[in-house]
């Protein structure tokens, strides 16, 4: 048997075995409209606020999870009074700054399946455990429940505080507030 036939039969066989897709397609479900958020609701100096008659995407989804996942580590406070809005989806409570929580954007949130779970962050050479007590929700926003803010992309983890300390990047980083991780179920 020649060389072309072994190459075209083994392209046949290749072709008929499954596939499996690693890298999960997320594509937005939908937009909204942005709303001028009241002077008094949102301070741009701490959040993005979101602006009146911008289009802002929506997710259903997020990436899939692997062992090494990769994601966008935004800051949060879980406090009462904080920019994260109201209490925790997963308890109802507020958590200190000086914990280690964090929101997920609502596909990883998995519909609270990850509620009280501990995940692995990784970033900035450093690696920290941090508890699901959130959703950062991918899907409505731009209201006053969500502080004025846009809805959250489909691959965020936000995280308090303790979780920027204990990857060892402190306020006057330049990547404090938005960096680049990986992270897994632990």
């Amino acid at each position: 048997m020649s060389y072309y036939y072994v190459f075209m039969l083994l392209m046949v066989i290749t072709n008929l075995l499954p596939h499996s897709n690693h890298a999960q397609d997320c594509n937005p479900s939908g937009t909204l409209v942005g709303t001028q958020a009241p002077s008094d609701q949102c301070d741009p100096s701490g959040s993005e606020c979101c602006e009146a008659g911008k289009d802002y995407q929506t997710y259903t989804c997020s990436p899939e999870v692997t062992s090494q996942t990769d994601a966008i580590l935004t800051l949060n406070s879980f406090e009462s009074g904080g920019d994260g809005g109201g209490a925790s989806k997963c308890d109802g409570s507020f958590h200190s700054d000086d914990t280690p929580v964090v929101a997920l954007s609502t596909g990883w949130y998995s519909g609270g399946s990850r509620c009280g779970k501990q995940i692995v962050i990784s970033g900035n050479g450093e690696s920290v455990a941090a508890t699901v007590v959130d959703e950062c929700d991918s899907t409505v926003g731009c209201d006053e429940e969500h502080g004025y803010q846009p809805p959250c992309r489909d691959n965020i983890v936000d995280g308090s505080k303790a979780v920027w300390d204990a990857l060892g990047v402190s306020s006057d980083d330049p990547q404090f507030g938005e960096m680049g991780i990986t992270w897994s179920d632990a």
